[in-house]
């Protein structure tokens, strides 16, 4: 470092002799000051580490440090929520914090979109369900993350067992590999490539998406539940349906929920998500929108329709909306042919998300309504139809000429004179009833009585 800073003095007293010989300006001797001390750290920065000697009072402790930056960083964002937060979404969690204080069934930990849900309900008996609700899930979660570390401690305890084993017997056993195990990944992978392969070649299926201002919050998020079961299902068959959800708006309710589900997955799955109605994508020719109230019965799976599957869960039983909404569009409707196959005790005809599309995809696949309608719960009919045989025709074989003539009524008065029994499909004749001279013939006494 010495050496270095000798020479850049030696070059610098060299570079103002010139210029004064040269006659040079005052100013351009500053300017060379200034540019000196800048060539010294940059050459000082290429230095190697064992030149640098550091105190011992100038080690800096990383993790304190994080730690301070973090609590700077927590302080800030709590100061800034307390500014922007609406002060009765302050006093709706005062008031949670009072009821937890008076030991009710009340969350530890409440999000401000909770919050807002809270404000949203009428009465005070449904706030205290939904906290009663929040703080019974928050349980359940917390069991299952124990029981979680539970398992991955016991997992991790018997493979240091087995290891120890292994290591004390030198020749350990020889593991049989018959059945290859397969990843989850890759079975994930399989299913992607399936999706994305049903999205260039696959028939569309639509799922109708503008019924969210006929649900409340809490049928809304049973629709997005099941569309999402919906979608695993599809995702699982060997050939799965092309998915469109249409008349999905971008942040509206049923946009904000999907990605709250889905968790970062939603930009990932393989559908086609659109604002667009079906209408101006598919033509109406080839539209049929599928709904209990339909007065016409779907007979068969056709592959050149396209099926509309209204996106709506009414717990009031709102009836006709998707009949009506069909009926505007002038599109074609159908219903399933329930009643023709199986014997309905009570309830209403109307099936949920992922019951429809696996009931179409087994049509799809099979073409056996038997097998399709096997997917409708069990709890609302009593059995499937059983058809009756058809009946074989009796024909008499005259042997005379070699013809063969149907003769009903002589079979009538063969059959007036014997008693038939059914065992099966088969049926046995037994000899008609004695006469009044068989029974007195029977009372005659025999040469050996």
């Amino acid at each position: 470092m010495a050496f270095v800073n000798m020479l850049l003095r030696t070059i610098q007293c060299s570079s103002v002799r010139t210029l004064v010989q040269e006659g040079g300006s005052w100013s351009l001797l500053k300017v060379l000051r200034q540019l000196t001390p800048s060539r010294r750290i940059m050459i000082s920065h290429h230095l190697r580490k064992e030149d640098v000697k550091s105190e011992p009072n100038e080690t800096l402790d990383l993790e304190e440090w994080k730690s301070i930056l973090k609590s700077g960083i927590e302080s800030y964002e709590t100061k800034k929520t307390e500014t922007q937060e609406d002060p009765s979404l302050n006093g709706m969690r005062e008031l949670v914090e009072m009821w937890r204080l008076a030991g009710r069934a009340v969350p530890q930990s409440i999000t401000t979109e909770q919050l807002q849900v809270l404000m949203e309900l009428p009465t005070k008996t449904a706030r205290k369900k939904y906290l009663k609700y929040l703080s019974v899930r928050e349980i359940i979660k917390t069991n299952q993350k124990e029981k979680k570390k539970e398992l991955k401690e016991s997992s991790k305890s018997k493979m240091e067992n087995l290891d120890q084993f292994e290591t004390k017997e030198g020749n350990p056993e020889k593991k049989n590999t018959f059945l290859l195990h397969v990843w989850d990944k890759s079975i994930d992978t399989v299913q992607r490539w399936k999706c994305a392969q049903a999205m260039k070649f696959g028939l569309p299926l639509v799922f109708d998406m503008v019924y969210e201002k006929y649900m409340s919050r809490y049928e809304l998020e049973n629709t997005v539940c099941q569309l999402m079961e919906s979608e695993g299902w599809n995702r699982r068959n060997a050939d799965p349906f092309h998915i469109y959800f249409c008349n999905l708006q971008s942040g509206g309710p049923y946009h904000k929920e999907l990605v709250k589900r889905y968790m970062g997955a939603w930009d990932n799955i393989f559908i086609t998500a659109t604002d667009k109605p079906h209408v101006e994508m598919f033509p109406k020719e080839q539209l049929v929108y599928l709904t209990a109230d339909s007065p016409n019965e779907l007979i068969h799976f056709d592959p050149t329709k396209i099926y509309i599957i209204g996106s709506l869960v009414d717990k009031c039983q709102q009836t006709g909306l998707s009949l009506a909404n069909a009926k505007r569009l002038n599109l074609a409707t159908a219903r399933l042919p329930l009643d023709r196959y199986l014997k309905w005790d009570v309830g209403a005809k109307n099936l949920t998300l992922d019951q429809m599309i696996r009931i179409l995809l087994c049509l799809k696949d099979t073409g056996d309504w038997k097998k399709a309608l096997s997917f409708v719960p069990t709890r609302k009919h009593d059995g499937f139809v059983e058809r009756a045989a058809s009946k074989k025709r009796n024909f008499i074989h005259f042997k005379n000429d070699g013809a063969v003539e149907h003769a009903p009524s002589m079979k009538e008065n063969l059959l007036k004179s014997s008693k038939t029994y059914e065992f099966g499909k088969s049926k046995s004749f037994i000899k008609p009833e004695r006469t009044q001279d068989s029974s007195i013939r029977s009372t005659r006494k025999r040469w050996w009585e």
